[in-house]
């Protein structure tokens, strides 16, 4: 991503509606949907500026990975030990069959070698361990929200699905979510790339409006994994060893 990116990150992450509604949701999933033990063990890839740190450690012991140096350094503040620098698809120095969840949320997309890297998380996982899964939907909404953050690619539920079966995995859940703001997101993409749009959609809203999304989208902690969802912006997974 764009230093920018990391940047506004860093500043918003803990207000603005997207960062705020997603944990609730993704917390709830996890708390429903992923059986882990009391002395889980947690990994998050691609961690960012740590902004997911205190939803995941309540479930469990936490580790994290970061390949930029400015969040790296940022996150580890968070997370009060060492975030570790261990690229996709590799992730060299990261321990086999040790974690049994491991996020991967919004990262996937950044890499040329998605099948290899979901092939090489599987390797962590504890027995019985899960990968909890997120990526932005829909090719044709391709713009320069995008493009700023240096995707390879969005996906359909189709194109994941076979990315996570060539992986040697299964999904025992795969939905899409952030589907009550879909109508809005999707117009704005349209509009945006008629304009020539060439920044990303990232920035702080308004309180007002910010505080209206965090409630709509939130709302999906009710629905996604217990009610079909036909549309979303982003996708949400649950993969398994197959």
């Amino acid at each position: 991503m764009e230093r920018a990116v990391y940047d506004r990150m860093a500043e918003h992450d803990q207000v603005h509606w997207w960062y705020v509604a997603r944990r609730r949701i993704l917390a709830d999933l996890i708390a429903r949907e992923v059986k882990l033990p009391p002395d889980a063990r947690l990994l998050e890839i691609g961690c960012g500026t740590g902004h997911n740190f205190e939803m995941l450690r309540r479930f469990g012991r936490l580790d994290a990975i970061e390949v930029d140096g400015k969040a790296r350094a940022f996150a580890s503040s968070r997370l009060g030990h060492a975030v570790e620098s261990a690229p996709l698809p590799g992730l060299p120095g990261i321990p086999d069959r040790t974690y049994h969840l491991v996020a991967l949320l919004d990262v996937l997309e950044h890499i040329d070698e998605d099948v290899a890297s979901l092939k090489s998380i599987a390797d962590k996982l504890a027995p019985g361990g899960r990968i909890l899964l997120t990526v932005p939907a829909n090719e044709w909404m391709w713009s320069a929200h995008d493009v700023v953050h240096h995707h390879k690619r969005r996906y359909s539920k189709a194109s994941l699905r076979r990315t996570v079966e060539a992986a040697g995995l299964k999904a025992e859940l795969l939905t899409p979510f952030n589907s009550l703001l879909f109508p809005l997101a999707a117009a704005l993409r349209i509009v945006g790339k008629a304009r020539g749009k060439t920044d990303s959609d990232d920035k702080m809203p308004g309180a007002a409006l910010n505080g209206a999304f965090t409630r709509i989208f939130g709302l999906e902690r009710h629905l996604v994994g217990r009610v079909p969802l036909p549309f979303g912006v982003s996708l949400v997974a649950i993969l398994a060893r197959d």
